[in-house]
């Protein structure tokens, strides 16, 4: 049996999440999707040639959802953890339930919790106790470590690597390369910059860079 599957975002980041969910078919254990397409309400031309070429259909905007089949099921392909959240907010109205998709080249580790919408890209890596909120993506090479808690809407980038015991409020982006030590906490929609390395406890809103992270 497969799941019809509506990829939400047809920039790089969702023909990325496509990506996933293709491998996930070829894994037994894994659930099985029937890729419907993508919908998105202002795709560039470009990105419309490069989902052409996927072979896989531009179904038109989010209001797609609608009158979506029965049993649908939607990711969102959107790198940007705000943005995501007001996507996610639109396309609820709809009905359709968020769909987590997990490469088979991620390691999630035993006691792990997750939200509806997780994303994991090959080669994320999970280890123990971490509790993660609805559609949090974890890209590709990311790690988090043991006893962490991810609130909804986070997002960490290619290499980052979020330590043991670490709390990342809603809609925090860890950029690329960056690192949070151990035991600190990132506040609600803070930026850690790419190749940032956080040695103290990061304030609500901010955008922290450098090493230290300031």
């Amino acid at each position: 049996m497969t799941i019809p599957l509506v990829v939400v975002g047809c920039g790089g980041h969702g023909r990325e999440v496509l990506t996933i969910a293709r491998a996930m078919d070829v894994d037994a254990r894994r659930p099985r999707w029937r890729l419907l397409g993508f919908v998105d309400d202002r795709p560039s031309e470009e990105n419309l040639k490069r989902v052409q070429r996927l072979d896989v259909p531009f179904l038109g905007g989010v209001a797609w959802l609608r009158d979506a089949p029965p049993d649908t099921h939607h990711v969102i392909g959107i790198g940007d953890p705000r943005i995501r959240r007001a996507v996610a907010r639109r396309v609820e109205d709809h009905g359709t339930a968020a769909a987590s998709v997990v490469h088979p080249a991620a390691t999630i580790g035993p006691d792990i919790v997750h939200g509806p919408g997780f994303v994991a890209f090959p080669g994320a890596r999970v280890t123990t106790n971490v509790t993660l909120g609805r559609h949090v993506h974890l890209n590709q090479n990311a790690t988090v470590g043991h006893d962490s808690t991810l609130a909804d809407f986070v997002s960490v980038n290619p290499l980052a690597a979020v330590s043991g015991d670490c709390h990342l409020a809603e809609g925090v982006l860890i950029g690329t390369t960056a690192a949070v030590l151990q035991g600190l906490r990132v506040g609600r929609d803070s930026t850690v910059g790419a190749g940032a390395c956080v040695v103290r406890d990061v304030p609500d809103g901010v955008v922290v860079k450098g090493v230290p992270a300031r």
